[in-house]
């Protein structure tokens, strides 16, 4: 049988039968979602959508995947495809993807989440680092070296904001950063909660000359084998495959070659960025929904009960066909933004000062909404296959983990809501 969770047996006791499992495979949910965009897509994206899906499944099948395994060995391999991020056109390092942009992004998500969902979740954080790289390489080689090392998937990446005694508060930092006579500096203190911060090769830190003064932040490219970097791994249940980093600098010495940004310069660039971050979230979240309902839709079509497939039961097929409308109208809402921020990078070579804030206030309310839709449908999808939804004999699973936790990472929940709340103080006050 086709199906990998055939051939593979990933779980200890089939709970699924053969016919459901094999109808549930990569290639069918993938065409599930692909009659769905198909008619909302422009050709190139929907081509490159088809391109990245089948790259994906010959990946499969080339090694048997169970979605059990570690699943970094096989960035590298996604890396050579261009399936590590499609944000940029990356000609600095000597690479010329097309299509790009942050639908092109949308696209790369929606192939890789349907493959697996952790992974997906892990590539993300190589792209962060990825991000402030291209912005301020500044024509450094070390830098553009680390940069297509992160691109093309030959190392890995991460971004160390969060500490553990400040949590969403990304100003007020207590990790320190202090000014050597011959340009470089010394970073000392605690990050937490960094995806890859155990498997990164490369990272971006962000440090105060001055203790919670974030007027004196300071962002930092460093290699985690230099002497000073301690990684330990968190364990988050919720993902247990994703390697989720505590990391300790003690008397990190980053040369000169590797200050992205001096102290002063390092707030306005953690910030100058977070939009698109944030609209990577939200692209990540819709994802998981679509695999999830893919997984959903197959199942209540063909598992029956009383001699009736139970999609036909209303307390199947309306709420399941409830989560497909919702999950339509933010794919909806998702790709018109992303089509314009394409639009305007594309006429005038960057996003201008007055759409980039208005930016910040959209990328909010589609990060707090998707975040709060992923867990709600892929529990829901859950719940409607019952048992089959539940059991590890699907990736429903790890949709469901990664879903119980898309509301905390790039912002809390509280985070969003107070953005979008002062927005509304503002709003008000131009009347």
């Amino acid at each position: 049988m086709s199906c990998f969770l055939l051939i593979n047996k990933k779980f200890d006791v089939q709970c699924i039968n053969d016919e459901i499992l094999e109808k549930m495979s990569l290639k069918n949910r993938c065409k599930f979602l692909n009659n769905n965009l198909m008619s909302i897509l422009k050709p190139k994206h929907f081509n490159f959508l088809k391109k990245a899906q089948k790259f994906y499944m010959k990946l499969e099948e080339k090694y048997n995947i169970t979605h059990n395994e570690d699943f970094y060995q096989w960035v590298p391999e996604v890396g050579k495809e261009g399936l590590i991020t499609r944000i940029n056109k990356f000609e600095n390092i000597g690479l010329n993807f097309e299509p790009h942009g942050m639908t092109a992004e949308f696209m790369r998500t929606l192939a890789t989440d349907f493959f697996d969902p952790q992974m997906a979740m892990g590539m993300g954080a190589s792209v962060l680092a990825v991000n402030p790289l291209m912005l301020h390489h500044d024509n450094v080689d070390i830098r553009l070296k680390a940069l297509k090392e992160l691109v093309t998937g030959e190392k890995f990446g991460c971004i160390c904001i969060t500490e553990p005694e400040r949590g969403s508060d990304a100003v007020h930092m207590l990790t320190t950063c202090e000014e050597d006579e011959d340009g470089s500096f010394i970073i000392n203190g605690q990050k937490i909660y960094q995806t890859n911060g155990t498997k990164a090769h490369w990272a971006v830190v962000y440090a105060c000359a001055e203790k919670d003064n974030g007027n004196t932040m300071g962002q930092f490219l460093v290699d985690t084998s230099w002497d000073g970097w301690k990684a330990e791994r968190v364990n988050i249940p919720w993902t247990p495959r994703m390697h989720v980093g505590k990391e300790t600098f003690t008397n990190l010495k980053v040369p000169p070659e590797y200050v992205l940004g001096k102290p002063g310069q390092g707030r306005e660039h953690l910030f100058e960025g977070l939009n698109l971050e944030r609209m990577g979230i939200v692209i990540l979240n819709v994802s998981e929904a679509w695999n999830a309902l893919s997984h959903a839709v197959i199942y209540a079509n063909m598992r029956k009960q009383f001699n009736q497939e139970i999609l036909k039961f209303q307390g199947v097929g309306f709420p399941l066909a409830d989560l497909w409308a919702k999950t339509m109208n933010l794919t909806l809402a998702t790709l018109h933004i992303c089509q314009i921020i394409d639009e305007k990078i594309e006429q005038l070579g960057t996003l201008p000062k007055q759409f980039n804030l208005a930016l910040g206030i959209t990328a909010s309310q589609l990060k707090s909404q998707s975040a709060k839709l992923s867990e709600r449908v892929c529990y829901g999808c859950v719940n409607l296959m019952g048992g089959a939804g539940a059991c590890d004999n699907t990736l429903m699973h790890d949709l469901l983990g990664i879903s119980r936790i898309q509301e905390m990472g790039g912002g809390t929940r509280q985070i969003q809501q107070y953005i979008m709340s002062y927005a509304l103080r503002k709003l008000f006050r131009m009347l």
